[in-house]
């Protein structure tokens, strides 16, 4: 199990392929700040739920100078008809052998209904301009968090 990261630290970069199999890094985002969320499929009800809480304060977010990202270990293909199904406008990319939710600590062990499973830990990691780790919130819940995140940052 990876570690999780703490404020101060450098966000692992990476370079994943988004819906449309376009390569998109954490760098190409330098300057701005990024919301980059971890959760653990697409077209299932509570990633669906945040993907949509993302997307309705995408405007927001932007303006307050944040990027938003998703990543999964779905492939592109699910990917593309998740946002088209759900008409989302924030970038999607895909993780499918998972080194970077390994790198971000978001692929572990976590309970699951009592359960100890290892899956997709659903988190979220606010990186700053210069790519450091500004926050970085674990098993997050899907319903809320958005507007919990707008909170917490002010906007």
């Amino acid at each position: 199990m990876s570690e999780r990261l703490q404020p101060g630290d450098p966000a692992p970069d990476f370079t994943l392929p988004d819906a449309d199999g376009n390569e998109v890094s954490l760098a190409d985002h330098r300057g701005r700040k990024v919301i980059v969320y971890f959760y653990p499929a697409a077209l299932t009800p509570g990633c669906t739920k945040q993907a949509c809480d993302f997307t309705d304060n995408l405007e927001l977010l932007a303006g307050a100078g944040y990027d938003v990202i998703g990543i999964s270990p779905d492939k592109p293909e699910k990917l593309a008809k998740f946002r088209e199904k759900e008409q989302l406008r924030v970038t999607l990319l895909a993780d499918p052998d998972k080194k970077v939710l390994d790198a971000y600590g978001a692929f572990g062990e976590k309970k699951l209904y009592g359960k100890t499973t290892v899956g997709v830990i659903r988190s979220t990691v606010i990186v700053d301009e210069e790519g450091k780790v500004e926050r970085a919130l674990y098993n997050v819940k899907a319903t809320g968090h958005v507007a919990k995140i707008i909170k917490d940052l002010g906007i």
